[in-house]
């Protein structure tokens, strides 16, 4: 699938969906405790996309060919799911590592980030976890610049990865955004 250039004004539009975004991440991490369910997290979420931003939750309903639609607004990946879990009855525990994915559509623009959480005090292997992944991620970023190619990016993130002595999901690798979903 080729590439499309998107204007200033397109970009700005993806910026702000991109903000949005990030704001439910924000508004969620108080909630995110001992004792409380993804169900609740997602609900919460729904409410705050729906009532406070006016977005629409991209994951609600989304099915792309062959797939039954999703049921939720966001997806909540508890300890060793690596994405996409759905929200249900599960109720988070101390220990817990959880990784919520948001994205809004607004204006005709997806917005799309999720946040690692840890659920009271993590263990030292979660943490490690966790910081090795923030450093990735930052990795990543820094590899961005004009004429360089997304394996370049890949390849950053997974050299530190590996480094530290842990590996990278080669079937979820990332995707597209801006008017379409993935």
């Amino acid at each position: 699938m080729p590439v499309v250039l998107k204007t200033a004004e397109e970009l700005e539009r993806m910026r702000i969906a991109g903000r949005l975004a990030s704001e439910v991440l924000d508004f969620i991490t108080p909630h995110v405790k001992p004792g409380v369910t993804t169900g609740k997290l997602n609900d919460l979420c729904h409410d705050y996309m729906v009532r406070e931003q006016h977005t629409i939750p991209a994951p609600l309903n989304y099915a792309p060919p062959g797939y039954k639609p999703y049921p939720k607004s966001i997806c909540t990946s508890v300890n060793h799911q690596v994405c996409h879990g759905v929200p249900g009855d599960r109720v988070l525990k101390t220990g817990d590592t959880l990784n919520i994915d948001i994205t809004v559509i607004k204006d005709g623009f997806h917005g799309d980030c999720s946040r690692m959480f840890y659920v009271g005090e993590p263990s030292i292997q979660a943490k490690r976890l966790v910081d090795v992944t923030f450093e990735c991620m930052w990795l990543g970023i820094r590899a961005v610049r004009p004429g360089a190619r997304l394996g370049d990016i890949g390849a950053a993130i997974q050299l530190h990865a590996e480094r530290a002595g842990f590996s990278v999901v080669r079937e979820f690798c990332g995707h597209g955004i801006g008017r379409k979903f993935h």
